[in-house]
């Protein structure tokens, strides 16, 4: 059953004559006619009565009308999807959940904004699951985390110091025993986080573990433990524990981004404009610090401004 005898078909009824449907496809009569036959014969049954005077459906071509209508508006639509699909791409992002909320929202709208037509594949997971899934081929490019320690190839994006978070910015204790919240190996927040108690003498345990950022910030905050994490991008709601001799200073992280050739200007875009978000930030942080360091400066009673 031709989707073009299906059409014909309705062209007739629409225009109340072979003759005009004729006219309207472009064809001959005879064509025009040859297309019936052959719908007709599919269906094994007649689908008009007409005479040299009139044209009507017989009770088979009303029961074709509604299949003919449901065929020719799914064809369109098929052939509407494919046109476009045909000029869009699809660009696998990978990135570590600790920068989906606050980070990279401000990152993927720009993107968008100015690629519309291309269909972003996101996965988001532990950096050496995105790591591996990218060295197999799997992503096309990766924002994560790179551990001290890590061979991992990659163009280093910025440095930030990991630090001890509480939802009261006071470490968590429970009868002498430091209690930490983790994720799951194999993580590398947890791998800082562990070596680092190690080197104490002080008891402790992973009293909570998750997957998810939601899961460990959740457990933070109602006071489960402590977790390690990047200072600029904290979770809402916790605090960084300062001060504390007794919890070991946890380093630095190197965030990092992993990409295939950039061949094409989607990917070379999306790169753009991740290391625009970098610069921004960095430019903010510094302004902060140097705020800071003024209205410090100001409160010292020896301070005597410059005129």
């Amino acid at each position: 059953m031709e989707p073009i005898y299906l059409k014909t078909f309705l062209l007739v009824i629409e225009s109340g004559s072979f003759s005009a449907a004729a006219r309207l496809l472009g064809l001959s009569q005879p064509t025009v006619s040859e297309h019936i036959k052959r719908l007709e014969h599919f269906a094994g049954q007649r689908l008009f009565e007409r005479d040299t005077h009139s044209l009507a459906l017989t009770r088979h071509g009303e029961a074709m009308l509604p299949f003919a209508r449901s065929i020719i508006e799914t064809t369109e639509k098929a052939k509407t999807f494919f046109d476009c699909a045909g000029k869009r791409h699809r660009l696998r992002f990978g990135a570590s959940e600790d920068l989906v909320s606050e980070w990279l929202p401000d990152v993927i709208r720009s993107f968008t904004a100015h690629y519309p037509d291309i269909d972003i594949d996101f996965t988001i997971a532990l950096s050496e699951d995105l790591i591996q899934k990218f060295e197999e081929g799997g992503l096309d490019i990766v924002l994560c985390k790179r551990g001290p320690q890590s061979l991992t190839k990659g163009e280093l994006v910025w440095r930030e110091p990991m630090v001890w978070l509480s939802a009261s910015g006071q470490p968590v204790l429970r009868e002498g025993e430091t209690q930490l919240v983790l994720y799951p190996p194999p993580s590398i927040t947890r791998q800082c986080a562990v070596e680092a108690m190690a080197k104490t003498t002080r008891p402790w345990r992973i009293a909570f573990s998750s997957s998810t950022l939601n899961g460990l910030a959740a457990a933070a905050r109602i006071g489960l433990g402590m977790i390690a994490h990047a200072r600029l991008l904290a979770p809402a709601g916790l605090f960084e524990c300062v001060d504390f001799p007794d919890l070991p200073p946890l380093g630095e992280l190197e965030f990092i981004l992993l990409h295939r050739k950039l061949l094409m200007a989607p990917l070379k875009a999306l790169y753009e404009t991740i290391q625009a978000k970098v610069s921004a930030e960095g430019a903010r942080v510094a302004q902060e610090a140097r705020t800071e360091s003024f209205i410090n400066q100001r409160s010292d009673p020896a301070y005597q401004p410059r005129l």
